[in-house]
């Protein structure tokens, strides 16, 4: 697992090694705070990490004050809570979402269950298209309707087969929502509603899609979703492709939900599990002996 972090975040290692190219063993509290200014952690977030630091700083000292940002209590949604499972895919275009259903699918498929999906975004018809097509990839069943059609009929009938056909997990897209369009924001709390007229409990998890090269940035439009719907959970997307992987630091410490994945890569199998620890050690390992 450790391989895959380190390439996962190798361009944000590499602007650490820019930063800081000697390892040493312990280092100035000014290299570490520019250390993760250069990774985007957020400014405030990076002032407050220093505040509990000594002014020469050893790698235990660095681990414990990075991975205190972690210890929050969070409220894990485990997917066996509830047959079927049903969730909610959220996030604006572009963040990854639609592939990400393809990745959620296939990891749930690998562990044995069954997956339907619903094409929830009915605001672009490509939408519709590109879910429909991961669907015959994966073998799902999907539910879907026409552009412009009802979303909450979608959700509906996706947990109705569900429950009918004894499937495992429900899967539901949704449209790229923008906070500016309320019309779209009371749409998707019509889809919640809908969900647990449909089976008592559902949505059981609401799942935001986050795009990594955003860097801090992305956290605000979590806030907002969270607002509008209340969020159970983090995916974060497109790390690979971003110097920016100090942020992670910044969703954690603001939001303060659990981080379920992180995407690794286009393919369907390119999800894994998120773990703290791991993401930490990835980042020290570059700056300490």
């Amino acid at each position: 697992m450790f391989g895959i972090f380190k390439k996962i975040f190798k361009k944000t290692t590499d602007v650490i090694n820019e930063v800081a190219p000697t390892k040493k063993k312990e280092i100035t509290a000014d290299e570490f705070e520019e250390i993760l200014l250069e990774s985007d952690v957020n400014y405030d977030l990076v002032e407050r990490i220093l505040t509990t630091l000594p002014s020469k700083i050893t790698r235990v000292e660095a681990y414990n004050a990075l991975i205190s940002v972690f210890l929050y209590k969070a409220d894990w949604k485990d997917t066996n809570m509830a047959k079927p499972f049903v969730e909610m895919i959220i996030g604006v275009n572009g963040a990854g979402k639609t592939t990400t259903i393809a990745k959620l699918t296939k990891l749930y498929q690998k562990n044995g269950k069954s997956v339907i999906l619903g094409a929830g975004d009915t605001f672009r018809a490509a939408a519709i298209e590109q879910l429909t097509l991961w669907a015959n990839r994966l073998n799902a069943p999907i539910i879907s309707t026409r552009q412009g059609h009802d979303p909450s009929a979608v959700v509906f009938d996706t947990i109705n087969s569900a429950i009918a056909k004894n499937i495992d997990h429900v899967i539901i897209d949704t449209a790229g929502r923008l906070h500016t369009q309320t019309n779209l924001s009371h749409e998707l709390q019509k889809m919640v509603r809908i969900a647990s007229k449909a089976l008592e409990g559902a949505p059981h998890r609401k799942m935001l899609i986050l795009d990594g090269t955003q860097g801090s940035s992305s956290i605000n439009q979590a806030k907002i979703f969270n607002e509008i719907i209340g969020i159970d959970g983090i995916i974060i997307t497109k790390l690979d492709g971003t110097a920016k992987g100090g942020s992670v630091l910044s969703i954690a410490d603001e939001l303060k939900l659990p981080i379920y994945y992180i995407g690794t890569g286009e393919q369907p199998d390119n999800l894994i599990q998120f773990k703290a620890n791991e993401y930490v050690n990835t980042i020290l390992d570059e700056i300490f002996i």
